[in-house]
Parts: C-alpha cells; sequence; structure tokens
C-alpha cells in the first residue's frame, strides 16, 4: 500500500472516529427562534465520571423559552481530550441557540 493511500485512510478514520461523536440534542419549547448561540465548556476527570465544572444551561437561555441545548465533542474537544486524557481530564461543548 503507498502512503498516500495510507495517510488518506489514517484522516478518513479519524474524520469518522473523532469528529462525529456524541452529539445530543434537546429542543425546549418551539426549539430556537433568533439562532443567537452562547456556548461553554464542559470538563470531566476520571475517565468522565466526575464533572468538574457545573454548565448551566437555563442561565445560557438567559429567559428565552424556546431554545435548543447542543452537547457534544468538537473538533477542537478532541484536540484538547488528546493531551489531557492522559491525566483523565476530558472536555465537551454545550451550545444553546435561542
Amino acid at each position: 500500500m503507498s502512503k498516500k493511500v495510507a495517510v488518506s485512510l489514517i484522516i478518513l478514520l479519524i474524520a469518522v472516529f473523532a469528529l462525529s461523536c456524541a452529539v445530543h440534542m434537546h429542543t425546549i419549547g418551539s426549539g430556537s427562534q433568533t439562532g443567537d448561540r452562547v456556548q461553554a465548556r464542559q470538563w470531566y476527570v476520571l475517565w468522565g465520571l466526575v464533572q468538574i465544572n457545573q454548565v448551566d444551561t437555563k442561565a445560557m437561555a438567559a429567559g428565552a423559552t424556546d431554545y435548543e441545548i447542543k452537547t457534544e465533542i468538537s473538533p477542537l474537544d478532541f484536540l484538547i481530550n488528546i493531551p489531557t486524557s492522559l491525566v483523565t481530564v476530558y472536555s465537551r461543548t454545550v451550545t444553546v441557540t435561542k
């Protein structure tokens, strides 16, 4: 197998397994109305068993009654998690769209 094919396969595998994993969507009320987004990073230790910080999605919605909550391991989280996973620290992104 040539080097180009091997590199292409590795990049494809990373894209498939890393960039599309663990997305959860929650719709509150009628969902997003204005498109305004607020993001926060949630941190965990011990392989995701213990939460370090508290992300308050209700406060992020700032009184809105119709919004969406999206929690995901984004590409940036994936890159952050590579070195931090050595000490069992992981992150994920929480996005509230009003």
